[in-house]
């Protein structure tokens, strides 16, 4: 929702600044998108004349051409077919930057002859306009005027996000009615005079569905004159974006605008028979004013006469009945049209228009007839023509219910105390009607306006006070606790969660939180994207999927970063993972990714491979109280993952975690360079931990000495490291306390198929030093271990 400064302030009486209308905005709720100011872009360009204009001696398209400017008489060279003595333009001096193309303009020889300036088209200035050539201003303008003065450009505009339940802010008298309840100014938005009909309407309609047009309202008007609106309009518009059209649908863009009230004009000389509201029927179509042809269906509304389909009620007219410049008697439509239905029709053709956005949000129900008369008054004074009685079909629906209401409950809900006369006042400014007192002599009846359909209940009216008065006012307290009151302890998968976070961070990742979802095609790409994941309504055309696994999106994001210099990303993200194989649809996950890119120097550096990652996989999960010991490692992975450098660990037949490397051609298939190392952490895998027995606390032992013991065997190739690693630390649990892999062998001293596993083990005793023969008994017990879990032999 755009408007301008100068608009706002036909509504509203104030001499507050635009920050403060703007900081004033915010307070009340109304975000502020931007607000920008054309002027100060256009600062620098002033009007000037061109006093001759001669062909350039060494080019034919080229003039040279003496201009008289603010800063006197200059000689510039212009290509422009339309440069021509006496016309009147924008000119740009030596050191302007030009918008439209970021060339700053410099004395310098174009051809032989030196340009001392510029002489600017639309274009080339950002302006909206379809003239070939430099702009052709008003002749009666003053050499040296400023360009944004000549344009009506000095004029900021304000860009809002509107709320689905505040309709009434698309309209510009609405925002002004909240500023002066806030105290910014006055509001002063003319009242709307009834303007008699001189004859019965020939023209006449109807609504064949109460539900998807309650209310169809029509006003015919003869010997009307179509043409470019007034200049004062078309500024209008095209400081919000809008392009003129003509002067009737100007109008009615206006007033969209102004009042939030869509309207639409008919060429009453093509209209056949009655025109009515109904519901769309089977193989039916038409073209509409943007030259698409749409085929309506039977939950459609459609304005309709007796031959053709003349538009889609709320969203959109039709080509056919659109008035033109030869127009002279036109019907005026102002209805009421079903907000779910009309946000249904323009879903479903994939059509938002400024009436279909406003329609779909709820427009003031009690305007239909007034904004017919407002439009009438702006036709006959800008067209003329004599306007027919108005016509009505249908009923305007009941107002909204009027609420009981202590002005009390603004302290007990919001905290702030605000007397009974205030609380009146502002609910008065904002268009409530507080009648009188009820049952109680402490309450109020309030009837919210007919623009306020979403004031249910005495909270929102609490509500409404709230941000009047300002929610900077609200006090900054803890919620008040009953008796005994205990917070409810965290569940375990938000205890690991907790924890998994807290590890992964002190490993250097940072936290990234991205959606839950994704593109089918990032999804396919890590084996989902099944039918049952799509999503019905996704709030981008890109997210509809929901996501198998956070690791595209955490990739992506590392892929920003390196587009931005930041090559080195290690980024971790706890979430949900979405997979049809869960009992629930969903399982909570720890995922990670790290882009290892080692910094260029002369000196050898260690490159991260799938080992690094592994270690912070262990980590993590001794961080959250994983039987770490127990893991087995897997070479098996889904195929997203890279073959031979990946690896799985498991408890059981429980896939706890997967590691190391992504494979190329998923990273190819979401735009991401390789290569890129990633672990995914699956919290819900993981056991639940065992109560806690009490036991009496250990007694003081002496600190004993550990020693380690080296072992080598000799093992089948394609035994894994981990076997023997876990099978020594499995032989005696109270003595051995660490297994460390520091040698593997692979050469002509072997057998082929064969190779030999060095290990460290680490022995800490307990209650007393180790003799020669425990340590005897130590180690027995480790080879006999390793070689009944491997089948491998002690090396000699």
């Amino acid at each position: 929702m755009k408007f301008t400064l100068s608009w706002l302030k036909e509504h509203l009486a104030t001499d507050a600044s635009i920050a403060a209308i703007v900081e004033t905005m915010t307070m009340t709720g109304l975000e502020v998108e931007s607000v920008e100011n054309a002027g100060e872009k256009l600062a620098p360009f002033t009007v000037a004349r061109i006093i001759s204009a001669a062909k350039h001696p060494n080019a034919d398209k080229l003039q040279v051409c003496q201009v008289e400017t603010a800063q006197g008489q200059l000689e510039i060279v212009c290509g422009a077919p339309n440069a021509r003595a006496g016309l009147v333009t924008a000119f740009a001096p030596i050191g302007t930057t030009i918008p439209g193309s970021g060339i700053t303009l410099e004395a310098r020889p174009v051809r032989g002859v030196v340009s001392n300036g510029m002489l600017c088209s639309g274009a080339e200035l950002e302006l909206d306009t379809d003239a070939d050539g430099i702009l052709e201003l008003d002749p009666e303008l003053k050499v040296g005027t400023p360009l944004a003065e000549a344009l009506g450009l000095n004029d900021p505009v304000i860009d809002i996000e509107v709320t689905p339940n505040r309709p009434d802010w698309l309209g510009v008298a609405g925002i002004a009615r909240d500023l002066a309840a806030a105290g910014i100014g006055k509001q002063t938005t003319k009242p709307i005079l009834p303007i008699p009909g001189r004859y019965p309407s020939p023209q006449k309609v109807a609504t064949e569905n109460a539900h998807a047009c309650p209310m169809f309202a029509g006003r015919f008007i003869r010997g009307v004159k179509n043409g470019p609106s007034p200049a004062w309009l078309q500024q209008r518009l095209r400081a919000i974006g809008q392009k003129p059209i003509s002067t009737l649908v100007d109008i009615t863009n206006l007033i969209t605008h102004d009042r939030g009230r869509p309207l639409h004009v008919y060429d009453a000389g093509k209209l056949s028979g009655v025109v009515r509201a109904r519901m769309g029927r089977d193989g039916e179509s038409f073209k509409a004013l943007n030259g698409n042809v749409y085929n309506v269906t039977p939950q459609m509304c459609v304005i309709a006469d007796d031959e053709r389909v003349l538009g889609l009620g709320g969203v959109i007219g039709g080509e056919y009945s659109g008035v033109s410049e030869t127009t002279a008697d036109i019907l005026v439509e102002c209805a009421l049209f079903d907000p779910t239905l009309t946000h249904q029709t323009g879903r479903a053709l994939q059509l938002t228009t400024d009436a279909q956005y406003r329609f779909a949000r709820g427009v003031d129900s009690g305007f239909v007839v007034p904004g017919l008369e407002l439009a009438t008054r702006m036709i006959l004074d800008l067209c003329g023509g004599e306007p027919s009685e108005i016509q009505v079909a249908g009923a305007e629906p009941a107002a909204p219910q009027a609420i009981t209401f202590n002005p009390d409950r603004v302290r007990q809900l919001a905290g702030i105390d605000v007397k009974p006369t205030r609380v009146r006042a502002v609910l008065k400014d904002l268009g409530f009607e507080v009648t009188g007192e009820g049952q109680s002599s402490k309450n109020f009846i309030v009837q919210p306006p007919t623009w306020r359909r979403d004031v249910e209940g005495p909270a929102d009216l609490v509500e409404e006070v709230a941000r009047i008065e300002g929610y900077d006012k609200m006090p900054l307290v803890d919620p008040p606790r009953a008796p005994g009151f205990r917070p409810p302890p965290a569940s375990v998968g938000e205890s690991r969660s907790r924890l998994a976070k807290r590890a992964a961070a002190s490993l250097g990742y940072n936290e990234a939180i991205t959606w839950s979802f994704c593109s089918r095609a990032q999804a396919q790409a890590f084996g989902g994207g099944g039918e049952e994941m799509l999503v019905a309504n996704p709030i981008a055309s890109d997210l509809d999927c929901m996501r198998p696994t956070a690791l595209p999106q955490l990739l992506a994001a590392a892929q920003r970063n390196a587009d931005r210099g930041f090559d080195d990303a290690r980024l971790f993200e706890a979430g949900p993972a979405y997979t049809s194989t869960s009992d629930s649809g969903q399982q909570r996950t720890l995922a990670a990714i790290w882009r290892a890119r080692p910094p260029r120097h002369w000196r050898a550096h260690h490159q991260p491979d799938i080992f690094d990652v592994k270690r912070d996989v262990r980590t993590i999960l001794e961080a959250i109280g994983a039987p770490v010991a127990s893991l087995q490692t897997a070479s098996e992975a889904p195929a997203h993952w890279r073959p031979g450098r990946t690896g799985a660990l498991k408890l059981g037949p429980k896939v706890i975690a997967y590691f190391g490397e992504i494979h190329p051609r998923a990273l190819k298939a979401i735009d991401v360079e390789a290569p890129a190392l990633a672990f995914e952490i699956f919290l819900d895998a993981l056991p639940a931990p065992r109560a806690k027995g009490r036991t009496k606390p250990p007694l003081e032992k002496l600190d004993l000495q550990p020693l380690t013991r080296d072992f080598a065997f000799i093992v089948d190739d394609g035994t894994p490291a981990a076997d023997v690693v876990r099978a020594a630390i499995g032989a005696d649990k109270q003595l051995i306390t660490d297994v460390n892999l520091f040698d593997v062998y692979r050469g002509e001293r072997m057998q082929p198929g064969k190779k030999s596993l060095a290990i460290e083990v680490t022995l800490q005793p307990r209650e007393k030093t180790l003799t020669d023969a425990d340590i005897e008994a130590a180690s027995a017990k480790i080879v006999s271990a390793v070689m009944k879990a491997t089948g491998g032999t002690l090396r000699g």
